[in-house]
């Protein structure tokens, strides 16, 4: 199952190769890489839906919270993250 995971924007940048916006994006403490092209307004600090390694929408904390802790509770977390347990 693939599921838009909830997380916050820790760093911006422009890939120099593509000239994609890019942004580091923080799921609970996991960090991953994330392309801005569909939300290339999105800054530090925003919480974006992250769906197959593109943030689809920006969403308010509380929202993105609410989802994690959801998503963990059913242990759906780790596998969407790639993470082994």
């Amino acid at each position: 199952m693939c599921l838009g995971i909830p997380g916050q924007i820790t760093k911006t940048w422009t890939d120099p190769a593509s000239d994609l916006p890019m942004a580091r994006v923080d799921f609970g403490g996991v960090g991953k890489e994330v392309c801005l092209s569909l939300e290339p307004d999105a800054q530090v600090g925003d919480y974006v839906l992250v769906h197959v390694g593109f943030a689809i929408s920006r969403i308010d904390e509380a929202e993105a919270q609410q989802t994690l802790e959801l998503l963990a509770q059913m242990g759906e977390l780790a596998e969407e993250l790639g993470e082994t347990t």
